[in-house]
């Protein structure tokens, strides 16, 4: 596995740990009753599992896996990659903060934040795909001159 690969797949796995963590205050708030705004942590939890672990995985195991682009480039354009990187969890951290902030004192800086995320993380799959859409085309091999097709 190379580097950038890597670097997904263990983003996402630090992402994992930190979601069943958000999960496990979610759930002793719950049983506790500690304080009845930690509830907006929920979306928290959503995001990390869902963006930053499950998201992150795939993209991480696809730049491994998917086929060469060329000999020469076998990952292609490693660049759009990074930048799929930075912006996904840029995106998703600022997601992290942003959450609670607009939940417990909407305004201005929250929704600006929220904003932000939500285009970063539009971008990062727009530039994910980006660099793995032309490891992914169509090989044309001739039909058997005995099959009918």
């Amino acid at each position: 596995m190379y580097r950038q690969a890597r670097f997904y797949v263990r983003s996402a796995l630090i992402y994992l740990l930190a979601a069943f963590t958000v999960a496990a205050v979610l759930l002793l708030n719950q049983a506790f009753g500690w304080d009845g705004r930690l509830g907006v942590l929920q979306y928290v939890f959503y995001h990390l599992l869902m963006v930053g672990w499950a998201t992150q995985l795939i993209g991480g195991v696809a730049l491994w896996m998917f086929p060469p682009f060329t000999r020469e480039r076998p990952r292609g354009n490693e660049t759009l990659g990074w930048a799929a990187y930075v912006a996904l969890n840029v995106g998703l951290l600022l997601r992290v903060v942003g959450e609670p902030i607009h939940a417990l004192q909407p305004g201005a800086l929250a929704s600006g934040l929220l904003a932000i995320s939500a285009v970063l993380q539009v971008a990062a799959a727009w530039l994910l795909v980006g660099q793995l859409w032309p490891r992914v085309r169509q090989r044309i091999t001739p039909p058997s001159e005995g099959r009918r097709g």
